[in-house]
């Protein structure tokens, strides 16, 4: 079981199994001794489960350069000083160390939201530990539709699916519990990919996809597949591979899955009608959408779903036929789709309403009203400058920057624009 679960979503995050960290620490520790270090894959255990909870100096060493990042920052805790010792000095933070996931704080959060590590060496892993990292998932991708793809999100899924994997290793369950932890891991793991995807990180997506798919395979779950077709689609759309995406899009139109729900079939329909609209196949295009048209009408809404499932109704619908009507160039058509989203999009899906409010800037652009466009531009900027225009949003509004550069750049709007996006952007994107 996972008592330090920072150390387990880094590892798990870079693809390290025990006896592969322990092996590369005793390289790093024989690169500043001269001598091999004798790690086994037991130490490295004993960190994960919290039995080592401040390793010797030369092994902090070795993790330190390892991940980039402080003992303290993996999950390790410094014994306190003995009475009768003075108190050491206050440990002082090198500020150029690299961070590749979230801060402790937020791994901190997640290790507080798992169960407890078990007292004894025989576990039962029952439906109501797999009932726990339900709910976990659950929140999970309430926090995206909020917040989006951010690396506290992603941190905390890889964490979550690491508990889920091990304990598919530590305890003894049925066959249907073990098929629903993976089903768990690849759920987690791919929550880490859209996390990934939607903030423009391809390489950490792709490296969660195939942890992911490897996982939903063992599950045996058609829907975590589909869910999983869908965001590979996507992140080889932004990668430019367009081959790649119009297979993963027709992978997942042709699942299980969407032969037994017809909510499942129009999903599927209108990403692989958005594939095949950026690559250029119009009348492929227009069918697929009728299609997803057509199976939503059809669908019924009170049937139970998979989780993450729920986001896609009637405004999201419209939201990717708008996205389908802008990559043929049909921007009047997309700009309406994109106004029928708006208006029907829940309160708490924040996140979609900034992405699609930034298509609505670029449909409006793209027809040439530059006022109105500028304003609907500005109404999706955060209200203080920062760095949160990043991702998919952030490249969106990079694109209208530049198009209105290009095309109005003397209209008094673009000015105002310009200055707006200039001190609310944060940073260069």
């Amino acid at each position: 079981m996972t008592g330090n679960v920072l150390l387990a979503a880094r590892m798990h995050a870079d693809g390290l199994k025990q006896h592969e960290l322990a092996d590369a620490l005793n390289k790093r520790i024989a690169s500043f001794t001269g001598k091999p270090g004798t790690l086994q894959d037991r130490h490295v255990r004993n960190w994960l489960t919290g039995k080592t909870r401040w390793p010797q100096g030369r092994q902090r060493r070795a993790l330190e350069e390892e991940f980039g990042c402080s003992a303290v920052e993996l999950g390790f805790t410094k014994p306190a000083p003995r009475p009768s010792a003075p108190a050491p000095p206050a440990p002082t933070e090198d500020p150029v160390r690299r961070r590749t996931f979230a801060s402790t704080a937020t791994g901190l959060v997640a290790a507080a939201a798992l169960p407890p590590a078990p007292t004894t060496s025989a576990l039962r892993v029952g439906m109501s530990d797999a009932d726990r990292l339900e709910g976990a998932f659950a929140q999970l991708v309430s926090s995206d539709n909020t917040h989006g793809g951010t690396i506290s999100l992603e941190t905390r899924a890889l964490a979550f699916a690491h508990h889920a994997n091990e304990l598919q290793a530590v305890g003894s369950a049925s066959q249907r519990v073990r098929s629903r932890l993976y089903y768990l891991g690849a759920a987690f793991t791919g929550t880490a990919l859209w996390a990934a995807v939607d903030a423009h990180e391809p390489e950490r997506a792709q490296r969660h996809l195939e942890r992911a798919m490897r996982l939903a395979g063992m599950s045996g779950n058609s829907e975590m597949q589909l869910r999983l077709w869908g965001h590979a689609a996507l992140l080889s759309y932004q990668l430019q591979h367009h081959p790649d995406a119009l297979a993963a899009a027709q992978a997942g139109r042709a699942s299980a899955a969407c032969r037994r729900d017809p909510l499942l079939r129009s999903l599927a329909a209108a990403r692989l009608a958005g594939i095949q609209a950026g690559t250029g196949e119009r009348t492929a295009a227009m069918r697929n959408l009728d299609h997803a048209i057509d199976a939503f009408d059809r669908a019924e809404p009170s049937i139970p779903r998979p989780t993450w499932v729920g986001f896609y109704d009637r405004a999201e619908l419209d939201g990717l036929s708008a996205l389908i009507m802008a990559r043929l160039g049909q921007h009047d058509q997309s700009e309406a789709y994109l106004h029928r989203t708006l208006a029907r999009l829940r309160p708490e899906y924040l996140r979609n309403r900034t992405y699609y409010g930034a298509h609505l800037a670029l449909a409006q652009l793209r027809q040439g009203d530059v006022e109105l466009a500028c304003m609907t531009a500005t109404s999706v900027l955060p209200d203080d400058a920062s760095d949160s225009l990043t991702g998919r949003t952030g490249k969106l509004l990079h694109t209208f920057n530049h198009e209105l550069t290009r095309t109005a750049p003397g209209a008094q709007a673009a000015s105002q624009w310009t200055d707006e996006y200039t001190s609310r952007k944060g940073r260069p994107l």
